[in-house]
């Protein structure tokens, strides 16, 4: 390795990009988006670089228009598991022992092939298989994508310059090692850019990694990983298992060199990862990191100073862009008595104006829900507060899913501050209101508080800055990332490091050092420039 101490080009957010009408970001879109919807890919299993096509396949459909299949995804065996969990073994100790700026090159140069070459493959992927629109698709798919490449490598370099004070005539040093063993990183399907940073930041560290990536989200996924491996990833360091989870991790948790688990899915599905580590403890080399993001009932919570327009528009860009399918989604709100008049009136004409239908119409504000399954349970909440004495809906509460999975955005008023639309995790485009008697601030703020298991994000609107500061103060563990006068979604990388505590997950702060820095084992080491020769203290003299 050349003598040297290299600084990673210093990072920024990648611009959005605004796709108007002919320019030639849209243009390029709108031409990739044919061409996708023209072929059917077939996406394999990857096991240390080979791909392998399994007779066993599932589709990916577009969610809008769920007739047509975009992919046919091989489903990963027990023996790919198997060879995965070796692909990874095997690759690691080269991969950790490359100099740190040789991974991190891998990455820089993944970035600037997103935001290059494969930014309309990209986005158009995202676009037909999670039903975002292009504005959704750009600010996750790539600008956020792009960040994590650039900004976890920055991170690194950081974790690598901290080292420890020397006393006189000796030298101490830190070594951040990557992790023994394997990491297991399981994705979702509503952010591209997680699916691909959980498998990438701790390969950073020097990890290797099992990606079991969710099944409707594959078809950009699997673009990722063809990202970096035309950016120089070695063989073996990725290993993509898409398929039955039962399968995957009946091999994968039960293996004594797991070393760590990256996850964002549901809280039920993280509580059964952490069990089933603990009921296999004595079998790990090490105690493997759990590093997770799970689930939020995220809320708004506006005071009576706070500015009515300002509110309904947070209300409705915080609930209901991509369909509410945001771990940070507003999905609560608590509204004076004295503002709820004039927010209602313009809530109820604002989500009037919304369009919902196909993705690459562009007037579209939404597109459609994931599947059937979240459908399902999101239709099943709304048909619950059109049967109850408990709420009331005030706009919306239709869907349909005989061409995609379209739910109209909806507003349940919550009669019942309880009522199971306030406290239940939904997952779609249904935000429901508590409307609070004004001398009762400050039992609502206990009860927005007290009513979730959750602690993600939330948001508070408010003028008067002593308001601020007491409801600031007031939620300081209910949310991970706290937003004062605006929504509660969009936390941009090096900017909001994101993450939530109580059920929410291990608050470990996707987009900072501090995410890195789990997939680390330091060693410490002292050399003595000065060995001493005799044992006798000077205290010992007579």
């Amino acid at each position: 390795m050349a003598n040297a101490l290299s600084t990673t080009p210093l990072p920024r957010n990648e611009p959005v990009l605004g796709y108007l009408p002919n320019s030639a970001e849209r243009l390029a879109l709108q031409a990739e988006l044919k061409r996708q919807k023209a072929e059917k890919v077939r996406i394999p299993v990857t096991v240390g670089g080979e791909k392998r096509y399994n007779s066993e396949t599932a589709p990916v459909v577009i969610p809008h228009n769920h007739k047509h299949v975009l992919a046919d995804v091989s489903q990963a065996t027990r023996a790919d598991a198997e060879a995965a969990v070796k692909a990874a073994l095997s690759a690691r100790k080269a991969w950790a022992a490359l100099p740190w700026e040789e991974r991190a090159a891998v990455f820089l140069k993944a970035a600037d092939l997103l935001c290059g070459k494969y930014r309309a493959k990209m986005n158009a992927a995202t676009m037909l298989g999670q039903s975002k629109s292009a504005h959704q698709s750009e600010i996750d798919a790539v600008c956020e994508l792009a960040d994590f490449f650039r900004f976890n490598a920055h991170f690194a370099e950081r974790i690598y310059r901290e080292q420890p004070i020397s006393a006189p005539g000796m030298w101490n040093r830190s070594e951040a090692r990557g992790l023994e063993g394997f990491v297991y990183a399981i994705t979702p399907f509503n952010f591209t850019s997680i699916a691909v940073n959980l498998p990438i930041a701790p390969a950073l560290m020097g990890c290797t990694v099992i990606w079991k990536p969710a099944p409707t989200s594959m078809h950009a996924a699997y673009i990722g990983l063809e990202i970096l491996e035309e950016a120089g990833l070695p063989a073996g360091v990725i290993n993509m298992l898409p398929g039955d989870p039962t399968v995957i991790s009946d091999v994968v948790l039960k293996h004594p060199e797991l070393n760590g688990i990256h996850f964002t899915g549901s809280t039920p599905t993280f509580n059964h990862l952490w069990k089933q580590i603990a009921l296999n403890l004595d079998v790990y080399k090490n105690y493997p990191r759990i590093v997770g993001e799970t689930g939020g009932k995220d809320f708004i919570f506006a005071h009576p100073s706070a500015n009515v327009q300002e509110l309904v528009t947070g209300l409705v860009r915080g609930s209901f862009e991509y369909q509410g399918q945001k771990c940070s989604a507003a999905s609560r709100a608590y509204i004076p008595k004295s503002l709820w008049s004039e927010v209602q009136e313009r809530l109820v004409s604002t989500i009037k104006e919304l369009k919902v239908g196909d993705i690459e119409d562009y007037t579209n504000f939404m597109g459609a829900v994931i599947d059937k399954r979240s459908f399902d349970k999101i239709s099943s909440y709304i048909d619950a507060a059109k049967n109850t004495p408990d709420a009331k809906i005030i706009a919306g509460g239709t869907y349909d899913d005989k061409v995609g999975y379209f739910v109209q955005p909806t507003v349940i008023q919550a009669l019942n501050p309880k009522f199971k639309t306030m406290t239940d995790e939904i997952f779609g485009p249904v935000l429901s209101v508590y409307v609070y008697d004004d001398k009762d601030l400050e039992a609502t703020i206990a009860l927005c508080d007290e009513s979730s298991p959750y602690a993600l994000t939330g948001a508070i609107y408010a003028k008067d800055r002593h308001a601020i500061h007491m409801l600031t103060n007031a939620f300081e563990h209910s949310a991970g990332n706290f937003y004062v006068n605006d929504k509660p979604t969009g936390a941009v990388v090096g900017q909001q490091p994101f993450g939530g505590g109580r059920r929410s997950g291990t608050n470990d702060k996707a987009g900072s050092i501090f995410n890195l820095l789990r997939w680390v084992s330091h060693r410490t080491l002292k050399e003595n420039l000065l060995p001493i020769s005799d044992y006798r203290y000077p205290f010992m003299q007579n």
